[in-house]
């Protein structure tokens, strides 16, 4: 949902750079991506513009993790890649997770307004799972988000605008030492709690 031209606009504009994750819903351009750094991961000379790779291992709890990262700047036979601003590279992560002696393995594509540094790449990959994960389990759990089956116009979208709106005041309230569920519950059943979010 991210993955936007226009998003990728506004974070160059503001002085930023960009690490978006490319899935299904760009499907010709995730698999123009997709083929060319498969290909590209088994080749020795990795496109003939800057490229790095980085491999990292984490053991704990039960579970090793092998992640390994490409990132490559050859983006010079893409075709749209003037549409996208600041585009400079095409990013990979192929992640080995090994429990029990049982592997899974998921690889996921990126496009990048950063260059061919790995560490930096991964360092991005890395910090924006947590973030997504916890507000996507938040809004689910809490609010039922997944289960929500309105489509009708922009209903869709203006839940979820209320619901992102409804999770922060939650999140700035520090009057109840509680989470989100229970203070959901209490402004259900306070009123003058529920007026005191309303007026923070």
């Amino acid at each position: 949902m991210g993955t936007q031209k226009q998003i990728a606009q506004k974070i160059r504009e503001s002085g930023a750079d960009y690490v978006l994750a490319l899935k299904g819903n760009h499907e010709i351009m995730f698999e123009e991506v997709r083929r060319y750094l498969l290909e590209a991961k088994g080749s020795k000379n990795f496109g003939k513009e800057p490229h790095d790779f980085l491999e990292t291992v984490e053991k704990g709890h039960g579970r090793i993790e092998t992640r390994r990262y490409w990132i490559t700047e050859d983006i010079g036979w893409f075709a749209d890649k003037d549409d996208w601003m600041g585009l400079r590279s095409f990013g990979m992560v192929e992640s080995i997770r090994e429990i029990n002696g049982e592997q899974t393995t998921e690889i996921r594509f990126f496009i990048a307004s950063i260059g061919a540094d790995a560490k930096n790449f991964a360092r991005a990959v890395r910090g924006y799972w947590p973030v997504e994960n916890s507000l996507h389990w938040c809004l689910d759990v809490c609010f039922g988000e997944d289960q929500c089956r309105v489509r009708c116009g922009h209903a869709a979208e203006n839940l979820s605008i209320l619901r992102h709106m409804t999770l922060n005041i939650l999140k700035r309230d520090t009057t109840k030492n509680r989470g989100i569920k229970g203070k959901q519950k209490n402004a259900g059943w306070n009123y003058p709690y529920l007026l005191s979010l309303l007026n923070f």
